[in-house]
């Protein structure tokens, strides 16, 4: 098995699978880590669609433990479950997709929640740690979107706003350029290298007063 996770650029994905399809053993399964696009964006552009799906992990999987598995209609049961049986080997929980989503579940839920928190900072209406912190105290929750960001990283939610806003969003097109000047434009690329909306590794929100 192949897992790719190149950039989230269709050009760049359809390119690798176009060459990877070249040189692959023929038993050989292709699986995109893709966090947004689905199977047929891509599966043409390998020459093994039965042996083509979708497996995304979630941002530090050694503890945010799920593998969610997308098949296209022209994936096969046997490839399906194959993969089922390989995330749950590598200590995975499997979370199974029928139908193509753009998303899967998880980005489905998060990408319109970080866009929400992202359009605040841009527009002027609160500080990113203000929006962590009432998401925080309101919710419980242990983290905020954009110390989920600095998780993520800025490249990949970059790409995809853009590509949006390429397409006519102006909302998208205003939050890719609050991540390019506030995050790319500063070097400031999230725990990669201990640089985002806060400084690791012991950023203020793990702080005991943060959430005074």
């Amino acid at each position: 098995m192949v897992i790719e996770a190149v950039p989230e650029l269709l050009p760049i994905k359809q390119d690798f699978y176009t060459k990877l399809s070249a040189v692959a053993n023929e038993k050989t399964i292709f699986a995109s880590n893709s966090s947004t696009m689905t199977p047929s964006q891509i599966v043409d552009f390998t020459d093994r669609p039965e042996k083509y799906l979708h497996l995304h992990f979630a941002n530090e999987i050694w503890k945010l433990n799920i593998a969610e598995i997308m098949k296209h209609e022209r994936t096969s049961d046997e490839v399906f479950e194959t993969i089922i049986e390989f995330a749950k080997d590598i200590a995975m929980i499997p979370i199974l997709l029928h139908k193509e989503q753009p998303g899967y579940v998880l980005n489905t839920l998060l990408v319109p929640f970080l866009k929400a928190a992202m359009q605040l900072a841009a527009d002027g209406v609160a500080d990113p740690k203000v929006v962590d912190k009432t998401w925080m105290i309101s919710t419980g929750a242990p983290i905020g979107p954009f110390a989920f960001l600095d998780i993520i990283g800025p490249n990949t939610p970059y790409n995809l706003y853009k590509a949006w806003g390429d397409q006519g969003d102006e909302l998208s097109a205003k939050v890719a350029a609050w991540i390019k000047s506030e995050y790319l434009d500063k070097d400031r690329m999230g725990t990669a290298n201990g640089k985002g909306v806060y400084d690791y590794p012991n950023p203020a929100y793990q702080t005991p007063d943060f959430l005074k």
